[in-house]
């Protein structure tokens, strides 16, 4: 027909659907392009559209729809779809509020969906406690929907019991179609059991997580959206360790297509753990890189800004770090809190305990808050500065007394300033504090007490009217049976009574008493050879090389040592081997065989045979050590 007749409007259009039924979308976007004075937008607006936002120009679809001159049904339909993608969640919520008031078709329950889909990404992203819809959760898509709604409320409890039931309900009506296999059903549930491992990662089960996590991701699901946010939820959990589990996870969040199907904040929070990531694994380029394009894309988060002062702070440049976020909070007034209290953690991790506090006191919404106050106070009493303690007491006691007075928690400081006062001997100061609290409840005595006992040291005659208000001791008194209180089994000292001495008793207190038999000391052993007429050395019980006269040991001559002169010679036996000495010695050599020579032969040990004289009978001898390397060698 387009060759016969190439301006054809009834063929053009219905070459675009076949085109887009054919999921070939740029091609039919270029031919409505391509024929735009033929194909109006009055005519092909919806298939216009819904090509630009299949190829993700979501943008231009908005405006496709926007410059339609009749809003027909499909274009409101496909104009819900492109809200929630550009995140305009109350824009989007509304748009389908009307399309199911004024629609009644086959669709309704998946417009349904679609609405309670707004409705949780509202209670997720922007915090906002949804309304009742009043929806009937039939399907377990409606029930996934109702259950990611209670988790961005924080209610996880009751959000595991709807994706419990959407899971019920999801395989009861998978398995009534025969065509569904086991293993379509597991991955139809893998976005099910994703949020599920979430909120067991929430409740601190992240062992349980982590298994639930692995499993979805052996199955191969097709939805790089859902791969994405579980790895980078096992990201979350190894943190430092397991790091090269966790390089090979973040290949996950690289896959094409991923910034299609997550949202803003989704993604942002997959940079975010990346960076943190580089940083953990010690690639400082990586980590400034990463770090540095978030914060172009975010100048006002926090995140990038502490992930930079961290890898800064890993390299030991503290002072830095700190100039870094000093710059940051002084761009960003709003968000100066936490970099200061980042600020303080800094200077504490360096010593500089008193700049922390200056730097705390700095921060004027936090001044007045208990925890505040119990930090400054315990650092300056750490750095022994009493005043500024004091001071700072003071200060917050008048922000409640503007602001709060006899709250409970304006109460509580001026208790605790009074102890810390009466603690570091300001009495004179805590004079006011404990006024104020007996004055709020006159019955606490504790608190009289106190006051009284301040008072004595500046004005006692003010501490005796006071004490005038103290109960009496009659009041005060516990009856108490004390000798029946002495007789239980709890009391540790029995006070024994004194009873009448009679008889035998009598006597012998009159007497001489009873006589304890005394244990006989026994006499020390002395030495064998000790001489009662000769002085003890009075410093035996010292070491011999700790007493006075010792001199060292001679190094004299070992006796009968062998080594000494010619190879061979032995002191031992000198004399009997000496010819020269015996009283008649042969002339010449005995022959071979005569008698003299047998018992020369007999009385002669060989000299590798003999010992030295002190040489010990027992000594054993030592082993040889094989050398290492081929058989049987020297």
């Amino acid at each position: 027909v387009l060759q016969i007749s190439k301006d054809d409007v009834t063929a053009l259009q219905c070459k675009v659907v076949c085109l887009i039924q054919n999921g070939s979308f740029k091609e039919a976007l270029s031919v409505i392009n391509t024929h735009t004075k033929v194909l109006t937008s009055d005519i092909i607006a919806f298939e216009k559209a819904y090509c630009e936002y299949r190829l993700n120009r979501i943008e231009n679809a908005l405006k496709t729809i926007q410059s339609a001159s009749q809003q027909t049904d499909k274009l409101k339909e496909l104009y819900g779809q492109v809200l929630y993608r550009l995140e305009r969640y109350d824009d989007c919520l509304a748009a389908y509020r009307d399309l199911i008031r004024n629609s009644q078709d086959e669709y309704e329950e998946e417009r349904k969906t679609n609405l309670s889909a707004v409705v949780a990404a509202q209670s997720t992203w922007e915090r906002v406690v949804p309304e009742d819809l009043g929806l009937r959760e039939a399907t377990y898509e409606l029930c996934y929907n109702s259950a990611c709604a209670l988790i961005g409320q924080g209610r996880l409890n009751e959000a595991m019991k709807k994706l419990q039931k959407a899971e019920e309900l999801c395989r009861q009506s998978l398995s009534e179609d025969s065509d569904v296999t086991e293993e379509d059903i597991e991955a139809e549930l893998a976005i099910i059991h994703g949020q599920m491992a979430y909120i067991m990662q929430l409740q601190g089960h992240t062992e349980d997580a982590l298994q639930l996590y692995n499993q979805i991701i052996k199955l191969k699901p097709t939805d790089v959206g859902l791969l994405a946010v579980i790895a980078n939820n096992i990201i979350t959990i190894n943190k430092d360790q397991n790091v090269f589990d966790s390089k090979k996870k973040v290949k996950l969040t690289n896959a094409e297509g991923v910034e299609h199907k997550l949202s803003k904040k989704q993604l942002q929070a997959i940079e975010f753990n990346k960076a943190l990531l580089a940083m953990y694994t010690n690639q400082a380029d990586q980590c400034r890189k990463l770090s540095a394009s978030l914060q172009s894309q975010s100048p006002e988060h926090l995140l990038p800004v502490l992930i930079q002062a961290a890898q800064l702070c890993r390299e030991k440049q503290h002072a830095k770090a700190i100039g870094l976020l000093q710059d940051f909070a002084d761009q960003h007034p709003a968000n100066a809190a936490e970099i200061k209290l980042t600020m303080a953690q800094l200077k504490i991790a360096q010593g500089s305990v008193t700049k922390a506090c200056i730097i705390l006191r700095s921060i004027e919404e936090l001044q007045h808050k208990p925890g505040m106050v119990s930090a400054l106070v315990t650092m300056y009493s750490h750095e022994e500065d009493i005043d500024s303690a004091i001071e700072v007491f003071t200060q917050a006691i008048q922000w409640y007394q503007q602001f709060q007075a006899k709250s409970p928690v304006h109460l509580s400081l001026i208790r605790e300033a009074a102890n810390f006062k009466l603690k570091h001997g300001r009495k004179k100061e805590a004079i006011s504090d404990l006024e104020e609290l007996w004055k709020q409840n006159p019955k606490d005595v504790h608190t009289l007490a106190q006051l009284i006992s301040a008072y004595s040291l500046v004005d006692p005659e003010k501490a005796k009217v006071l004490s005038k208000h103290l109960p009496s001791s009659d009041t005060m008194s516990l009856k108490v049976d004390v000798d029946a209180l002495e007789n239980s089994h709890g009391a540790t000292y029995v006070r024994k009574k004194a009873g009448k001495l009679t008889g035998d008793n009598q006597q012998k207190e009159q007497g001489q008493g009873d006589v304890k038999k005394k244990k006989k000391k026994k006499k020390g052993k002395l030495p064998k050879n000790y001489d009662p007429k000769v002085t003890p050395d009075p410093e035996r019980w010292l070491p011999m090389r700790e007493r006075s006269y010792y001199r060292g040991r001679k190094k004299g001559k070992k006796k009968d040592q062998v080594g000494k002169g010619t190879q061979g010679s032995t002191t031992a036996g000198s004399s009997e081997l000496d010819a020269s000495r015996t009283a008649s010695s042969p002339p010449t050599s005995p022959r071979p065989g005569s008698a003299a020579a047998v018992s020369a032969a007999s009385n002669v040990i060989p000299p590798r045979h003999q010992k030295p004289a002190g040489a010990p009978a027992t000594k054993k001898k030592q082993q040889q050590k094989k050398k290492k390397g081929g058989k049987g060698g020297w």
